[in-house]
């Protein structure tokens, strides 16, 4: 028996994002109404955080808080106890609009700390935006998810924590296999295991994404690692290399294979909120 078998994975499904389209995938959900229904699906196979972004009349990314709302309110209707994380991602917005959605207080939204290069631009995240951010998580009691595209990123959110601008443990996140940043490589990956527990401790919660054809890889990885698994359609559209994912519930189903390989039961909604420090429902 492993020192993982029996500990509860949360798993979070990123229902749509910022880039992937129809075009890209047909099951990608556009408009609030098949979002809801998309984290509905997602919801019953197994996931219990729903990382949320929206998109305009044109199917472009958006920080519109309107839109937000309603897709928090859709969730919480059809999705008793799912965690609500919203999106601060620069993708959406510039500046401080990338927080519009904070005054909602849903339970979590994505922080990142740092900058790094992606593909084609640089993204852009400001000390003084950050800080700014992290201010309005605290203002409106949403906790934030660290999304560590780089080192660095781990070792500023414990800086941050140090300073009291983050509350409670910071809920770290690696996002791996991003061209320009971090690669999806096992060493990297046990190595940033390693700092989050020299950093935040031996029982502290974290989370792996691993973007595109690394998804299932980063899911198997963490799970065996004890730590919580990220999947669904903004980070990758298909099942193989040959076949699109027909759903977001479909990549969840997979998710929850590979917590199950290691004999570590799917966290319940109650249960992740505990996990991460969150008011029950």
């Amino acid at each position: 028996m492993s020192e993982v078998t029996g500990k509860p994975c949360i798993i979070c499904v990123a229902i749509t994002g910022s880039l992937p389209t129809k075009a890209d995938n047909p099951a990608v959900p556009i408009t609030i109404a098949e979002q809801v229904e998309s984290t509905q699906e997602a919801f019953e196979a197994g996931a219990t955080i729903a990382h949320c972004h929206v998109r305009d009349d044109e199917g472009k990314p958006t920080s519109d808080p309107e839109r937000f709302a309603r897709l928090k309110e859709g969730i919480e209707a059809n999705c008793p106890g799912m965690i609500v994380q919203m999106s601060t991602g620069g993708r959406s917005g510039a500046g401080t609009t990338r927080g519009g959605m904070l005054p909602l207080r849903p339970p979590m939204a994505s922080l990142s700390v740092g900058s790094n290069n992606f593909p084609t631009r640089v993204y852009e995240n400001p000390p003084d935006l950050v800080d700014w951010l992290a201010s309005e998580m605290l203002t409106y009691g949403v906790k934030p998810e660290i999304e560590a595209f780089d080192l660095s990123h781990i070792y500023h959110a414990k800086l941050m924590a140090d300073r009291g601008q983050l509350k409670g443990t910071p809920y770290v996140q690696f996002v791996m296999g991003v061209k320009n940043a971090m690669p999806a490589e096992k060493r990297v990956f046990d190595f940033y295991v390693e700092t989050v527990k020299h950093l935040f401790g031996e029982d502290a919660p974290w989370c792996a994404a691993g973007v595109g054809r690394h998804q299932l890889e980063l899911n198997s990885w963490a799970a065996a690692a004890g730590g919580h698994l990220r999947t669904g359609l903004e980070d990758n559209i298909r099942i193989n290399k040959t076949t699109l994912a027909p759903s977001n519930a479909a990549l969840v189903e997979l998710a929850v294979k590979e917590a199950e390989k290691v004999e570590r039961p799917i966290a319940t909604a109650a249960q992740a909120r505990e996990i991460l420090g969150l008011s029950a429902v």
